[in-house]
């Protein structure tokens, strides 16, 4: 999986811009604002329809114009799969694949499989259960194919459930209709992820040995609910403190991924370099266990690398990346760094380029063929 070509038009400050990208390997250098993270957004936004920076669409587009357009040829198992993105300041947007208007970021999310490194990732660690739910899902989503149908339907029943805890009246009989298709749908829900974790883990305690010794690191899978109970009996007991609440307070919706070490949070104990390591490696092993239950490849979005991690890790980390034999896509103000970290890997296909004032022009000097 790749982007074999990448068209922007009025997105940020990138008026209008052409690349054709390397199969592996493609470094973006340019100064601060000059428009290189953009290109990563664009590439972001054909995934999953909004930037990787924020879930707000009018910032994307440029000052002056209506609307914004990204279009992508994904060269996937011998074919090209032409995608491609349109949105409007009104909020309308327009997704097509293979030619084919698609409703579904689901979809989208299907053809072009992504992951981000950036200075937003250490919320893994620090922030709330919402964004390792995110980061958890994600691999679930791409090797359980049952667990998105299931995720969507429970949260129809989540919304109907609620609404009927908020009523002044509530028939018993329409609440336990209820009760029992969500209990149904989070148990699956909660196989689909255990599954999952259960093939991540040793990969990622694998991985992070490899990039730094933290004795004492464990990874958990917490499901939402009490384990020693059925799902239908926690709503049943918690039925007056959540109709008091107003909404479920229990379920796979509260499912949380957890990593500690020697019993106590990743982000109180570890330092700000040692938490770099981890959010590393657990981005890596997504990339990883994707390879092996899939066949494919993932997609790397890098913003601004050598910011985020000394020399040292930083070459642990091209190291996987190169490993993986997937596309990457970093960015850096300085040049001499990005290249520094790949100049002796012969097999990694690597093209430059660089952003000044919203142009993109590849560095063809430095170009490995």
């Amino acid at each position: 999986m790749s982007v074999s070509r990448l068209s922007i038009q009025s997105l940020r400050n990138l008026e209008s811009v052409s690349l054709t990208p390397s199969p592996r390997t493609n470094l973006i250098y340019g100064q601060n604002g000059s428009g290189k993270t953009s290109v990563l957004e664009a590439v972001h936004t054909l995934a999953l329809g909004r930037s990787f920076r924020s879930h707000k669409h009018k910032p994307l587009i440029q000052w002056g114009r209506e609307q914004f357009t990204v279009f992508a040829e994904i060269q996937h198992q011998g074919s090209r799969i032409p995608v491609g993105l349109q949105r409007a300041l009104t909020g309308e947007v327009n997704f097509k694949v293979n030619g084919r208007a698609v409703g579904s970021l689901a979809e989208l999310a299907a053809v072009l499989p992504l992951q981000v490194i950036d200075a937003h990732t250490f919320l893994l660690l620090e922030g709330s259960p919402k964004v390792r739910r995110q980061f958890m899902d994600w691999l679930v989503f791409h090797v359980e194919p049952s667990f998105f149908p299931a995720w969507k339907a429970a949260q129809r029943c989540l919304k109907q459930r609620n609404s009927l805890l908020r009523r002044d009246r509530i028939e018993t009989s329409e609440l336990s209709v209820w009760d029992r298709e969500l209990s149904n749908l989070t148990q699956q829900i909660h196989e689909c992820r255990e599954k999952t974790i259960e093939r991540f883990r040793p990969v990622f305690l694998r991985l992070l040995e490899e990039f730094i010794r933290i004795p004492g690191v464990s990874l958990s899978y917490q499901r939402g609910w009490d384990k020693n109970r059925s799902y239908q009996e926690v709503l049943a007991d918690n039925f007056e403190r959540d109709r008091h609440m107003g909404y479920t307070q229990s379920g796979s919706h509260r499912a949380d991924l957890r990593i500690n070490v020697e019993g106590q949070p990743a982000g109180d104990i570890l330092s700000r370099g040692q938490q770099k390591l981890v959010v590393c490696a657990l981005k890596i092993a997504q990339g990883y266990v994707y390879a092996q239950e899939t066949g494919g490849r993932c997609i790397y979005l890098v913003d601004d690398l050598p910011a985020e991690l000394d020399g040292e890790h930083r070459a642990t980390l091209v190291d996987w990346l190169d490993k993986l034999e997937t596309q990457v896509f970093i960015t850096g103000v300085d040049k001499p760094s990005l290249l520094a970290d790949w100049q002796d890997r012969p097999d990694a296909i690597t093209r430059v380029f660089h952003v000044e004032q919203g142009t993109v022009t590849a560095d063809v000097n430095t170009e490995q063929q």
